[in-house]
């Protein structure tokens, strides 16, 4: 059996966080009430986290896809790219919150052509890039986005393949769960 560590990620050899702290600003934490969208009332612009030392467990287990994969380029820092990386842990989904100042910073070269090509890539194993903004949220396919909105915590997305004259193409919905006979 592994130990609850073995399930936390770690930093890559070379990689620190710095002066970059994205995280502390894209991201719901109820632990120290901050909202997603806005910069955690802990924050230290540049230097990091004033309750670092007892910081909720949420953040001590986090570290962004930049932190963690060392073939990520510095392109690829969040402070740099104004956007944070990360993998669902269940559903392998690529994660991409983006920094609402700069809420078209997943658009840029050489952004958006990787999130493209990672979309490709995951498609073919039933996994999505989803770029969110606060809360709304769009999925990047490899032919199109697809905005879907406001996922609500009861909502999942289903992706259909649909082939099409142009070439395989992908069918995306927000459903709910059927209610449960009585």
């Amino acid at each position: 059996m592994q130990s609850p560590d073995s399930y936390i990620a770690h930093p890559a050899p070379g990689r620190a966080c710095g002066t970059c702290t994205l995280c502390c600003k894209v991201y719901d934490v109820p632990a120290v009430e901050s909202v997603a969208g806005q910069w955690c009332r802990h924050t230290l612009s540049g230097r990091g986290c004033a309750i670092h030392a007892t910081r909720p467990d949420h953040c001590r287990a986090f570290h962004c896809l930049w932190m963690t994969e060392g073939w990520l380029g510095p392109e690829w820092k969040p402070e740099r790219a104004k956007m944070v990386l990360s993998l669902d842990p269940t559903t392998r989904n690529m994660n991409v919150q983006v920094d609402p100042g700069q809420a078209n910073a997943w658009r840029r070269e050489p952004y958006y052509g990787q999130l493209r090509r990672w979309a490709v890539a995951s498609a073919a194993k039933g996994r999505h890039v989803l770029v969110h903004v606060n809360k709304t949220t769009t999925m990047v396919l490899p032919d199109r986005d697809v905005p879907l909105g406001i996922i609500a915590a009861d909502e999942r997305i289903v992706t259909r393949e649909r082939m099409t004259p142009q070439g395989l193409t992908f069918d995306v919905e927000k459903v709910r769960p059927s209610p449960q006979p009585a």
